[in-house]
């Protein structure tokens, strides 16, 4: 499914009206309609009590429409408006007449207090206070008012998004409503999928409001959701024709575990052949661990650091090879920054970079750049504003973006990691990855991560949907040992011990895992 943001979803509104000749008023009117039939399918309506908040902007015009279909279908319905009344406009003004004529109980708030009163006497709340339109912090009444709606109690219907929720960023403008449910209209917007706005949404449902698929399927939408693919038949892909090889150079005496993660989830993934290139020193504790591997024969220093004097030997490796992987567990004390930079913009086969091979090529983007072979990039937000010359707080505010044209700049697919990870690819599309727990974080999951994606052109897949797929299989298989272990304990030997189950249930039973796990978005 495409995801858009809060500038997208405006051009498609007036792409319907102006364009398909949908009048603003049915926009409206449908937008209303979807979220009385969600109200309709979860709640009830006939004998409950509802007050509906609504802003004066047309989210509260969406509010107003919601109103009165829970009124003539036999609620009983209270709307207060926040704000001046005078300054509905368009089809908002028009429903707010409506509901005038009706009859139907709408008042100004004046309040809090009175607001307290009527909710503390209703089944369920309607918010159509702000929508996606927000840029600046809650603050006063508004402030307030949502406060109380959290410290209610009650059943929530949020229109769009919960008030208080950045449409694009996702972030808490101060404070925000916490939703059971959200319906959200055209189609989801970033804000509605991105932490901490997704956790607020509760069950999402979306109606297309009458915009043409054309406008919502459009390849102008660049972002969309993680969809997993299905993976080619066994027998394809567990044979000696294309079991895949890869090098990993990483590893260092404080973080041993990092390549041992990488080069063992590669091949429980389905990978063929790891070299793991590693400081000297640290290679025969990492072959205590695991005799699957094979052990390229690094020189080093007095103090163990792998030097530039290595670069041929690794280019070598990297010519027998179908990947190379650089960056699990590495430590540039140990590791020459300049030998990851060489290495970077000589070797000629696809490259996946991480951790602190991130931090090395941070001061030659061009060893990136000017690659002719497809480059794969991973990292957090702290190292996408290394990259992107950025604050972190500021690439959070602005990811999509950001790793839009990260991604193009440096002509590179990029991992941004997090909640719901992020895949961006030159082009400037960007996949939202659902599965996955937050309990990830934790040491060598990311490490598992690289070996997964490593490990997916061996299944028959290109390199783009490999990351994506590698992306998704490593949020699943956390998924599973989270919900055998508990999200509270998981460590990254759990989700290594989950990738065979993880295949296996997406090989067998594709689509019933689909439902069972990531069914978190409705299309009435």
């Amino acid at each position: 499914m495409k995801i858009s943001s809060v500038e997208e979803i405006r051009t498609m509104d007036g792409c319907a009206i102006t364009e398909f000749g949908v009048p603003q008023e049915l926009l409206m009117e449908n937008a209303g309609q979807a979220a009385y039939y969600t109200i309709l399918k979860e709640f009830g309506v006939e004998n409950r009590k509802f007050v509906v908040f609504c802003g004066v902007g047309n989210n509260g015009g969406d509010g107003l429409v919601v109103a009165r279909k829970l009124f003539s279908n036999g609620a009983n319905v209270t709307a207060f408006i926040i704000g001046d009344h005078l300054k509905f406009t368009g089809a908002a003004k028009l429903n707010y007449d409506i509901a005038q004529k009706m009859q139907l109980p709408t008042y100004n708030l004046q309040s809090i207090s009175l607001a307290r009163k009527n909710v503390k006497n209703v089944d369920a709340i309607v918010d159509a206070i702000f929508g996606t339109g927000i840029y600046r912090n809650v603050t006063g009444m508004h402030k307030d008012l949502i406060n109380m709606i959290n410290a209610a109690n009650k059943t929530v219907f949020s229109i769009d998004i919960p008030s208080g929720v950045h449409g694009d960023s996702g972030q808490v403008m101060g404070t925000a409503v916490k939703a059971n449910y959200t319906i959200t209209f055209g189609l989801p917007k970033t804000g509605n999928i991105f932490y901490p706005g997704c956790t607020l949404c509760g069950k999402l449902y979306i109606s297309h409001i009458s915009f043409p698929p054309v406008l919502y399927n459009s390849n102008t939408l660049k972002i969309a959701v993680n969809e997993p693919q299905l993976l080619p038949e066994k027998k394809t892909y567990r044979n000696n024709n294309n079991n895949k090889k890869v090098l990993f150079i990483a590893g260092s005496s404080n973080y041993r575990g990092g390549p041992y993660f990488a080069a063992l989830s590669f091949l429980k993934a389905g990978g063929g052949l790891s070299y793991i290139a590693a400081p000297n020193n640290i290679s025969p504790f990492i072959g205590k661990e695991e005799n699957e591997i094979v052990f390229v024969p690094t020189k080093g220093t007095g103090s163990g650091k792998m030097g530039i004097e290595n670069k041929q030997l690794l280019l070598q490796y990297s010519e027998k090879v179908d990947m190379v992987v650089i960056g699990p567990g590495l430590s540039l004390k140990e590791v020459d920054s300049a030998l990851v930079r060489e290495l970077s913009r000589e070797i000629n086969k696809p490259l996946l970079i991480d951790g602190d091979g991130i931090v090395a090529i941070a001061d030659d983007l061009d060893c990136i750049a000017k690659r002719n072979s497809p480059t794969v990039l991973s990292l957090h937000a702290g190292e996408m504003a290394i990259l992107a010359q950025q604050k972190t707080a500021d690439i959070l505010k602005n990811k999509t973006g950001i790793l839009q044209n990260t991604s193009q700049k440096l002509n590179a697919i990029i991992i941004l990691k997090g909640a719901h990870s992020l895949i961006g690819y030159p082009d400037k599309r960007v996949f939202i990855n659902l599965s996955g727990n937050p309990e990830m974080a934790t040491a060598g999951s990311d490490d598992a991560l690289t070996g997964i994606v490593a490990a997916m052109p061996g299944l028959g897949f290109s390199i783009n949907d490999s990351v994506r797929m590698g992306v998704f299989m490593h949020g699943f298989a956390s998924d599973l040992a989270a919900k055998g272990k508990g999200k509270d304990r998981l460590v990254a030997r759990d989700i290594l011990e989950q990738i065979l189950a993880a295949m296996k249930i997406l090989h067998e039973n594709f689509h019933a895992m689909a439902d069972d796990y990531y069914q978190s978005m409705y299309v009435i």
